[in-house]
């Protein structure tokens, strides 16, 4: 659709060959009649995603960013693995058709899945939506519930029993992006090493393994346009995999503002759950208890966890920007994004 708000025109240094990803998909790809038009979802900050169009036919099609990546993330054909088969028992999971692994043909691998029509909520409400507490409480929830409901799926039912090693899941998620920030920083942050310290020195023990998401909040899911309380899909799942559940709501924590809130902190990894009516943090955390029926006794450990991590994402980001790999100027600031995130996570670690 012309004016939908979701999709721009393709930026200069993310275009690639149409002539060439063309007869690949009328190849491959049922349904691929008609001309083709490629646009790109403006949203988002790492994995590229564009709006392939065959007539009336709809697509979106995704890869990695440019730049190297980080070993193991930006994982496509893991994503296209999931959701081809997660689709099939969780109706939030757009499926997928195909995957490709032939560099050639856009310059990475990529896979092509469901178009979902909606909306998604990014750094504020619509302004529509705006002045109605009781319409935020119903969003809070649905975002709550949504995980929930992921979180209750039979992971063998899906026919992902075995992805991901849940055990010492944890553990190696610490150990990871604890590597990850040595491999992405500009230089040294005494807060993140305080941090980390208190992570090691305070790790928890795992008491659930589930399916995760691995990036749950609320603009990498789809909403609907005239009701944004309902669910219409949960996007990015390449890092999807089996482990302990408190992962995606800790970092879910992260995003969840509150009004008193550091304005800093909001600004850093913003979800406009600050607005009257949404449930507070707490109020989340015993929602998802109820609704699982998970121990959540260890929840500030998995809160820490996720700003530290929300942390190093941002830092993997900014420092494409600095050495050049991407022109993208919304990255320019995420090095403040970064120092704001360490400040918090000290505060809740040792506050």
């Amino acid at each position: 659709m012309s004016d939908d708000p979701e999709v721009i025109d393709v930026r200069a240094d993310e275009v690639f060959d149409a002539a060439r990803l063309e007869p690949y998909l009328r190849e491959h790809l049922p349904g691929a009649e008609g001309p083709l038009r490629v646009r790109q979802f403006g949203g988002g900050h790492a994995n590229l995603t564009y709006m392939v169009r065959f007539g009336d036919s709809e697509f979106v099609l995704r890869r990695p960013p440019l730049g190297p990546v980080a070993p193991r993330s930006h994982d496509m054909k893991r994503e296209h693995r999931v959701l081809a088969a997660i689709s099939e028992v969780f109706s939030l999971a757009p499926k997928s058709y195909l995957y490709c692994d032939d560099a050639s043909i856009i310059g990475a691998d990529f896979h092509i899945l469901e178009r979902r029509q909606g909306i998604v909520i990014r750094v504020d409400l619509p302004q529509r939506f705006q002045g109605r507490p009781r319409l935020n409480r119903a969003i809070g929830e649905m975002i709550i519930d949504s995980l929930a409901a992921l979180h209750k799926v039979d992971p063998e039912a899906a026919g992902l029993g075995d992805l991901g090693r849940p055990e010492g899941f944890v553990g190696r998620q610490l150990e990871g992006w604890a590597g990850r920030w040595q491999a992405a920083k500009e230089e040294d942050d005494p807060k993140i090493d305080r941090t980390v310290k208190w992570l090691e020195d305070n790790f928890p023990q795992s008491h659930q393994v589930t399916l995760l998401h691995n990036d749950y909040k609320l603009d990498n899911m789809m909403v609907g346009a005239d009701d944004p309380s309902r669910a219409v899909a949960i996007f990015d799942w390449d890092m999807c995999t089996r482990g302990d559940p408190l992962m995606d709501l800790g970092y879910l924590l992260n995003f969840w503002n509150e009004a008193g809130d550091d304005p800093g902190w909001i600004e850093a990894s913003p979800m406009p759950t600050w607005h009257e009516g949404f449930p507070t943090r707490a109020e989340a955390v015993r929602r998802y208890a109820e609704k699982t029926g998970f121990d959540v006794g260890a929840m500030r450990w998995y809160h820490v966890f996720g700003v530290f991590k929300i942390a190093v994402v941002l830092q993997q980001i900014y420092i494409r920007y600095v050495r050049g790999q991407t022109q993208d100027e919304r990255f320019a600031i995420f090095g403040e994004r970064v120092a704001s995130l360490a400040d918090k996570a000290v505060v809740l670690a040792e506050g």
